[in-house]
């Protein structure tokens, strides 16, 4: 059976045109060279060379041999390269989902930073997903990594915290609360809120509910929105206030301010999110990747 050293060999011997030449390439000596071809030429069953005592010359097949032995070692480089790659995570696909505020905040600068790091990884991203839809997502292989709002209550979740976001109040830019620099919880008693959908389970709704419940405020929601980008134009069209964390203010829209929510002092933490079960080098150098772009830190 003919094998890849076989082949190389008779490479060598055919672009030196000389088996003393060949072997000086090789790092071989001569005679072995000259058996190792032999034994091919006779498990062929084909005269690849013709010899004389000055030159080495390609027989009709030996070309044809030639063409095809040299792409099927670029083949074996190639795929020997390939795994290279591989085992050191520079290969690969991997599908990052984010909640809504990291989507207008983190993406741009995340998806340069992966596409400067990791070049043979092909990524995807799906915005504006929460938590439970990411967790599903999760779950069926749909998205790798997750960027999203705790709590999670998954075991088959590793869940790291990447940094805490203060949370702003988002108004319309015509509302009395905008020539404030700062907005307590309380200053909302009479607002028409827009918040998070309740019944997609969001974070965020259940973060604000609690910080009207403990100022002793009876929530007044206008609407209930799935989507960030939504929750942001309705404030814009005047229709509410809206509690968010501050990446949100990425979302710059006319007709929309931010101002910093003060008493209490509230943040919301933003956290990195994959299979316990999954280890890829890519993944996990892609993990790598998004913690140094956005960064381990408090508010």
């Amino acid at each position: 059976m003919v094998d890849l050293r076989q082949m190389r060999y008779f490479v060598a011997v055919a672009e030196e045109a000389h088996f003393g030449r060949a072997a000086a390439r090789l790092h071989m000596a001569q005679p072995p060279l000259s058996q190792a071809i032999r034994q091919l030429e006779a498990e062929l069953g084909v005269e690849l060379l013709h010899r004389t005592t000055r030159k080495v010359e390609l027989s009709e097949a030996g070309r044809a041999y030639l063409d095809r032995a040299r792409e099927l070692l670029a083949g074996v480089d190639d795929a020997g390269d390939l795994a290279r790659r591989v085992a050191a995570g520079a290969v690969g696909h991997l599908t990052i989902g984010c909640v809504g505020s990291a989507t207008y905040s983190h993406l741009p600068s995340l998806s340069r930073a992966l596409a400067v790091e990791l070049p043979g990884v092909d990524f995807s991203f799906r915005g504006e997903m929460l938590v439970p839809a990411q967790v599903r997502a999760l779950a069926a292989g749909q998205i790798d990594i997750a960027l999203l709002r705790p709590p999670v209550a998954d075991a088959e979740l590793i869940v790291t915290r990447l940094r805490h976001d203060r949370l702003v109040v988002a108004l319309p830019a015509d509302d009395p609360l905008a020539a404030k620099s700062q907005i307590r919880v309380r200053d909302l008693a009479d607002k028409a809120l827009i918040v998070h959908s309740a019944g997609r389970s969001s974070v965020m709704y259940d973060v604000v509910q609690r910080l009207l419940r403990d100022a002793g405020i009876a929530a007044k929601v206008r609407h209930e929105v799935g989507e960030t980008s939504t929750l942001i134009t309705l404030v814009a069209g005047g229709l509410g206030a809206a509690i968010v964390p501050e990446p949100v203010t990425a979302l710059a829209l006319d007709g929309v301010v931010y101002r910093r929510l003060v008493r209490p002092v509230t943040t919301v933490e933003l956290a990195l999110a994959y299979r316990a079960d999954r280890s890829e080098p890519h993944l996990a150098r892609a993990v790598d990747v998004i913690r140094d772009v956005i960064g381990v830190s408090g508010s």
